[in-house]
């Protein structure tokens, strides 16, 4: 695989640095985080191109999303890898350094390959270090966890609260995943989206200072906070919902939806204020097309609530919540 190559030497690099970017972007999309990661000059970056176009979009991607099998990974994912594999080793020879002491990352789908490429089974001398910035694994058992990386790879992980990509909570599982494999892994989130924050890049240039130094951070993920609208899915909306012996309200939702996350905060200030007297959950109709279906979903944000086995009242997009609770029906506190 022939891929389209960017480097970027620094004032004074001593290794070098692997950054590979997501699905839709190009090799010039990371490039503008060396200012911040790299400040000093210190290494020479290496920019790939995917080598798949993405329809409508002036980009590329690494391997067919919406075709990919982790029983095979015939889809182009392992030809991806094979080929960043390769790729970083003609980089080092090209540029005298030592793949040793290279690091390796990337953004979502970039992130996820780089993962692998750090940590997975190879015959090769492995990376310094990943960096994984909110990064899309297919599956963890794409990532081909060679035993022998426990203890000696450490790895950097960055992802956002609100990521409607790749959920925050999965962020977190591949973190413990790694972690209970003994792969010393730092974990970051910061309240943002599907993208980079200022903050993380700042947290990124010093982890990247101290695994230069020789260390191997390694912290404990923290755990998934306690939801006030917890979520329902097709198996569990009869005895969660319809079941109930309280009113129940369900927000119906999908992560792409802007109003439905400015609803979240006023759906979840209602669930901590009628705490006893009603049951609060949500369903996200791109996982539950079904659920939507069945209750003529058809615009978002849509507050249900049900009540005796069927949906009584319904409220349809961003309101505040004195309106949307005299809209359901409820007696509207102050």
């Amino acid at each position: 695989m022939d891929l389209v190559v960017s480097t970027i030497n620094g004032s004074d690099a001593e290794r070098l640095l692997l950054l590979v970017h997501g699905y839709g972007a190009d090799e010039r999309d990371l490039g503008a985080l060396l200012p911040y990661l790299d400040p000093n000059g210190k290494f020479a970056a290496v920019l790939p191109r995917g080598p798949l176009p993405v329809p409508g979009t002036p980009g590329y991607s690494w391997y067919d999303l919406a075709a990919f099998d982790p029983q095979t990974l015939s889809d182009g994912y392992s030809a991806a890898r094979a080929a960043l594999d390769d790729l970083l080793d003609e980089q080092c020879a090209a540029l005298g350094y030592d793949r040793a002491t290279s690091v390796v990352g990337g953004f979502s789908q970039g992130a996820g390959l780089t993962l692998a490429l750090g940590v997975g089974r190879t015959a090769k001398p492995r990376p310094l270090a990943v960096l994984a910035l909110s990064p899309a694994v297919p599956s963890f058992e794409a990532l081909d966890l060679d035993p022998n990386a426990a203890g000696t790879v450490p790895v950097l992980i960055q992802h956002g609260t609100h990521d409607p990509m790749v959920p925050i909570k999965r962020a977190r599982g591949l973190a413990r995943d790694l972690q209970r494999r003994r792969v010393p892994v730092v974990f970051r989130e910061y309240p943002m989206e599907h993208q980079v924050s200022l903050e993380g890049l700042q947290d990124a240039h010093a982890w990247l200072a101290s695994v230069v130094a020789g260390e191997l951070p390694d912290e404990p993920v923290p755990d998934d906070p306690v939801e006030l609208v917890p979520s329902v899915t097709t198996a569990t909306f009869q005895r969660e919902v319809l079941e109930a012996e309280q009113p129940v309200i369900v927000d119906f939702w999908a992560p792409w939806c802007g109003p439905c996350r400015q609803v979240s905060p006023i759906v979840e200030q209602i669930a901590a204020m009628r705490d006893g007297a009603y049951k609060v959950v949500k369903v996200n109709i791109d996982d539950e097309p079904t659920l939507a279906q069945q209750y003529d979903v058809q615009s978002i944000p849509l507050i249900g609530l049900f009540r005796n086995g069927r949906l009584e009242r319904s409220s349809l997009g961003l309101k505040p919540r004195q309106q949307l609770e005299a809209e359901l029906g409820m007696l509207v506190i102050p």
